[in-house]
């Protein structure tokens, strides 16, 4: 073999090498054993916006502005030398040039030879940013979830244990308590559906659902939309769930001929939510003798949990309620 055509085969060889090299998408780079640049992949030099010029033969904590300058990643890629063993996903955060704060992961490996006597280094670096960021959000929302799940299994444990028992065969408490619980279900699937927040004409829709079945009898008038956040949507679901069922129980929805109207208004500069709840044509309306669990918890709930006040009139045309609450509100602590 002539002098061309061993340069020919060379050429060939380490054309083919560069190109297994520069196929690779996460930034690579060969680094001597005084850890100066030997080679860098495309990848390197089109994510951080350099010229191979620039990078070839330079230190690696002098490249760019210094961003790989790092004490301990000197001290770790200097161990690798000198022991022959390996890092595997340094996390650096830097402003980097061009890229802005972002997060990467540094792999460094001694090269392979045969005789055991490389001390050269392959080092990749992968951005974790997103990745990183996304098992954030991931972690809030597993804690999101289990917080969720905590206080539905307290509510749930609060309604069976304060719904009355006295005068009521099991299938009344059954009933009663089944009807509180769905509408807590109702609820918490309308949060998760939309993704934490969900409007108040969505949220009446799903609690008036089973009541109109005569077109007639429930009118719910839209108001400005309203965006409601989990807590929000929880806590009011079952104050209108007790106010229904009162209504079917007692009051206008008791009757065919009975009528309820819903509307809503945002007042004081979009920072509180005003809901009027209004019956009509039902039966005659006495105020009731004794405070029940129904209105306790109708009470409580505002009070508590939507921070809110509510006003009930046993008005002698039909019951009325006023419900109004602030935007963005969270439950008292206890």
């Amino acid at each position: 073999m002539n002098m061309e055509d061993l340069y020919r085969v060379l050429r060939t060889g380490h054309v083919q090498l560069q190109g297994i090299v520069d196929t690779v998408a996460d930034p690579m780079l060969v680094l001597d054993g005084n850890l100066c640049v030997q080679n860098a992949s495309r990848a390197f030099l089109n994510t951080f916006g350099v010229e191979r010029d620039d990078t070839i033969g330079r230190r690696l904590y002098t490249l760019g502005n210094g961003q790989w300058d790092i004490p301990e990643l000197r001290r770790l890629l200097e161990d690798v030398i000198l022991k022959a063993s390996a890092v595997v996903n340094y996390r650096v955060e830097h402003d980097f040039p061009r890229l802005g704060r972002r997060t990467m992961l540094l792999t460094a490996r001694t090269l392979y030879h045969p005789d055991g006597l490389s001390h050269s280094l392959l080092l990749s670096i992968v951005d974790a940013t997103d990745r990183i960021r996304n098992d954030v959000a991931k972690d809030m929302l597993f804690g999101e979830l289990r917080h969720r799940i905590k206080n539905l299994l307290g509510v749930a444990q609060s309604i069976a244990r304060q719904t009355p028992t006295a005068g009521r065969t099991a299938e009344e408490y059954r009933d009663a308590f089944l009807g509180r619980f769905g509408a807590l279900a109702e609820a918490q699937d309308l949060a998760f559906a939309e993704q934490g927040s969900s409007g108040v004409a969505e949220l009446l829709d799903r609690i008036m659902e089973p009541y109109r079945d005569n077109p007639e009898a429930v009118v719910i008038v839209p108001g400005a939309p309203v965006e409601l956040g989990p807590h929000i949507i929880g806590s009011l679901a079952l104050v209108l769930h007790e106010l229904a069922t009162n209504a079917a129980k007692h009051g206008a929805l008791s009757v065919p001929d009975g009528r309820l109207r819903i509307g809503w208004q945002v007042e004081d500069a979009g920072t509180a939510l005003r809901l009027d709840w209004a019956e009509s044509d039902g039966p005659a309306v006495t105020p009731p003798t004794t405070t029940g669990y129904g209105t306790r918890l109708i009470e409580a709930t505002t009070s508590y949990g939507l921070r809110g006040t509510v006003e009930q009139d046993y008005a002698i045309g039909g019951f009325r309620a006023q419900i109004v609450i602030p935007l963005g509100s969270a439950p008292l602590s206890r």
